[in-house]
């Protein structure tokens, strides 16, 4: 019985072009979404409202760990043929 890595490393090419083009989407998404995070807490923490820094620090590390865990479905690609 396969995994899901060797059976993603055995997919068809466009498969693995259409993967890895909706992970590198969302990740721009969640980039995006820590940079408005980031300008947020430092513009109210600037603003003498602290109230909001703990909140976006916690929901950026939430995204960076979910942004950390989708690099296991990246496709190998040619990394695997030379072991």
């Amino acid at each position: 019985m396969s995994n899901f890595k060797e059976a993603q490393n055995k997919a068809h090419p466009n498969k693995s072009n259409t993967l890895m083009s909706a992970l590198i989407v969302i990740l721009i998404l969640n980039i995006g979404i820590q940079i408005w995070l980031l300008y947020t807490g430092l513009n109210n923490a600037l603003g003498d409202n602290r109230d909001i820094a703990l909140p976006a620090f916690i929901a950026s590390f939430i995204l960076f760990l979910i942004g950390f865990f989708w690099l296991y479905f990246l496709p190998m690609g040619d990394r695997k043929k030379d072991k």
